[in-house]
């Protein structure tokens, strides 16, 4: 069993920065792809970004490549996405989700088997 929990939201100014984390529980965490997924208001669920378990690969919607940064560290058992020169199109609710069978990072919510609450993101113009 994964536990997940993500922090870090907030209400912020275009342009500004910042860092959402994931803490996870769980033995298999530190081992396998954590993901972070949005949902704006009235939008379907949408991949932001992606890292493998080692923290050695990583993978991008385009919409964040460039801005955001997704990392890990894995004594910690969090993950991390910085996010940079927000948009009021990054309003959204930010969750994380964990793999349980792949080490790689993939773009599929269903590729994923647990879930976060989810922390939101308000970027105000």
């Amino acid at each position: 069993q994964v536990q997940l929990v993500e922090s870090g939201g907030g209400l912020v100014q275009v342009g500004d920065s910042l860092r959402l984390s994931c803490a996870g529980s769980g033995h298999t965490f530190s081992m396998n792809a954590v993901a972070w997924f949005r949902q704006g208001p009235g939008k379907e669920r949408e991949f932001v970004a992606a890292i493998s378990g080692s923290g050695g690969t990583t993978n991008y919607a385009g919409s964040a490549k460039g801005r955001f940064t997704i990392s890990r560290d894995n004594a910690k058992n969090t993950v991390y996405l910085q996010m940079n020169s927000l948009k009021p199109e990054d309003t959204a609710v930010y969750s994380c989700a964990a793999a349980i069978l792949w080490q790689t990072p993939r773009v599929r919510p269903q590729d994923y088997s647990y879930w976060g609450q989810g922390t939101q993101v308000t970027v105000s113009s």
